[in-house]
Formats: structure tokens, C-alpha cells, sequence
């Protein structure tokens, strides 16, 4: 089956959310759509207007246009960019242009296709490549056109492309409508699967609430290589596509914040506390939940946590 929309058109559209207007404040952060990076996206607003005293923009984006944005100057900030998913990013604006730089380390993430609890005991599925299988793939029908539904993750998200990719290795690109919507209506969706006892299979990704929350179980794939992994960024040329390849598991990743290289001319006491971030997947992980779930102010829940978290803070600025 084919995806529901062109992720071409997807990462063109992105890129062009890119402005050339200077922003008035002394820092603008990019608050990508997922719960981890828009809570730590908040937290390192916070913590900068609080011990630095700066003006801290916060801009709705992706990806994509981030990296375009911090090259371009229009944006200072990626708070939680995944390495090695976002590698061609990172060749183009790190290693070839250098206007954008990575913080060396930081909390792990992990990613894959996870089914709940249920469905697994209700389905017998146990590894991904089973969706290729029609009579698999039919139990998973959501909408009675005959074909399994898998969602594989929300507009602008790199991950979502790489699905795409892994679909059409794993070959239930055949067998299986991919699925673009909004997290937030993915896993509504989840929780109405779950409640009715019907088979539901999905991207999932940690830290994420949604492990706190549902009991729920990741499909099997062949352990990662390198080798077997290559991924073309998307254009609007046919091919790049059939030639990509991702038949086995997810890397694991290292969640980095990144900014852009004038940043250590223009804020040089921002960059050195960025520099010095740390930042645990447990952590993260409570943060997600207290958003997303407890449904907390982004703003309030930010500067409780910096007050309730001192030390750690101050660690960032010495």
C-alpha cells in the first residue's frame, strides 16, 4: 500500500516553513512535535531566561527546517536532535557547511514497531516482517478495505520517512496502509484499540509516556547493521526511495541538543551552558508524562522544575 502522503512533499514543505525574518529575541529554540523535545525545549527556556537573563523565543517546527533555520539564522536551537536517524543532517549541515554544531553526548532513544499487549496474544505476532504476510496484515483492518493499518509516525518526523523505507524492506508496504496523522490522534486511537479489545500495531519510541501507560510489546527484527542500512534523503527526484534500504532494527540513539555555530560569537555563555546539559531517558520519560498525560503547562511545569531541581541546574552554568 502506499503511504497517505508523499513524504517529499512532506520534507519540501517543511523546509519552506524557513523564514529570512530576524528574530527580535536573543535566542530562538525550536520546539519540534513530539513530547520529549517540546519539554526539554521549555526547560532550556526557562533555565536561560532564569540565570542569563535572555529574551527565549520558541518556534514550532521540524526537523528539517530546524537545521535549515539554524543555518540560515533564523533559529538558535534543536533541543533533542536523534543521531545516528538524523546522519544526513548532520553531514550536511555539521560536517559540510558547519553552521549548525552537536553537543557531544546525551540520554538514550530507541525506536520500533510495537503492538499492545493484547494483540499479541490475540494475533501470535512476534516479528515485524510478519505484517507482510496477508493473513497477518488482514487481522490488523481497521477499516474493512482488506488491508492491514499500521500508523508509522506524524508529519515532518525523519522517523516517518525511514518507515516508509522500512515498509518497503520488510515488504508489508504491499499489505499494510501507512498511516500519517498526528501523534496526538495516533494514540488516541491506541487507547480506543486497547479499551475494545481490537489489534492495533504502531511506531513507538522511548522515552515516550506511552510505555508508561499501555502494556505493550516490540515486534522482533534482526539486529541493526550498518551495512543494511542506508537511507537517501527524500527529493522531489523518483528513486531516492527504491534506493534506500533499512531491513533490519533501529540503531540506538544518542539524543543530542544542537545550535547554531554563530551562537558561540553571538551568546557564548548560552552555548557553554548548553554544552553542559545532562539529561537522563528516565527523566525525560516524567517529563513526557507530566505534559502529555498530567496535561501540565509547559511554562509552569518548566520553571517548577527548575526550582525543584537546583543543583542540577546549576551544574548547566558552572
Amino acid at each position: 500500500m502506499k503511504a497517505r502522503k508523499s513524504f517529499a512533499a512532506i520534507c519540501v514543505a517543511s523546509a519552506v516553513t524557513v523564514t529570512s525574518t530576524a528574530w527580535a529575541a536573543d535566542m530562538v529554540i525550536g520546539v519540534p512535535n513530539w513530547p520529549s523535545g517540546q519539554a526539554t525545549a521549555h526547560v532550556l527556556k526557562a533555565a536561560l531566561e532564569d540565570r542569563l537573563s535572555l529574551d527565549v523565543e520558541l518556534r514550532d517546527s521540524t526537523n528539517a527546517a530546524m537545521f535549515a533555520a539554524m543555518d540560515a539564522g533564523t533559529m538558535h536551537v534543536h533541543p533533542e536532535v536523534w543521531l545516528p536517524s538524523l546522519d544526513y543532517l548532520r553531514r550536511e549541515y555539521v560536517d559540510g557547511r558547519k553552521t549548525v554544531k552537536v553537543k557531544a553526548s546525551g540520554p538514550k532513544g530507541t525506536q520500533g514497531m510495537c503492538v499492545t499487549k493484547g494483540t499479541a496474544e490475540r494475533t501470535g505476532i512476534t516479528d515485524l516482517k510478519e505484517l507482510s504476510n496477508p493473513e497477518m496484515a488482514r487481522k490488523f483492518d481497521a477499516d474493512g478495505d482488506g488491508n492491514g493499518d499500521v500508523w508509522i509516525g506524524a508529519e515532518g518526523w525523519t522517523s516517518t520517512l525511514i518507515e516508509q523505507i522500512r515498509a518497503r524492506s520488510y515488504r508489508y508496504d504491499r499489505t499494510m496502509n501507512l498511516l500519517i496523522m498526528d501523534e496526538g490522534d495516533a494514540l488516541a486511537a491506541l487507547d480506543t484499540a486497547e479499551d475494545q479489545d481490537k489489534n492495533v500495531v504502531f511506531y513507538c519510541y522511548a522515552p515516550h509516556y506511552m510505555f508508561e501507560i499501555h502494556d505493550l510489546v516490540m515486534l522482533n527484527e534482526p539486529p541493526h547493521e550498518s551495512s543494511k542500512w542506508l537511507i537517501l534523503p527524500p527529493t522531489e527526484v523518483p528513486g531516492w526511495l527504491e534506493k534506500s534500504t533499512a531491513g533490519v532494527a533501529w540503531d540506538t540513539d544518542d539524543l543530542h541538543i544542537s545550535y547554531a555555530t554563530a551562537l558561540e560569537t553571538a551568546q557564548p555563555d548560552a552555548v557553554a551552558m548548553l554544552s553542559k546539559v545532562s539529561l537522563e531517558t528516565d527523566t525525560l520519560s516524567e517529563w513526557t508524562y507530566a505534559l502529555a498525560v498530567e496535561n501540565q503547562d509547559p511554562s509552569a511545569f518548566a520553571a517548577k522544575w527548575i526550582e525543584d531541581n537546583v543543583t542540577t541546574v546549576d551544574s548547566w552554568f558552572q
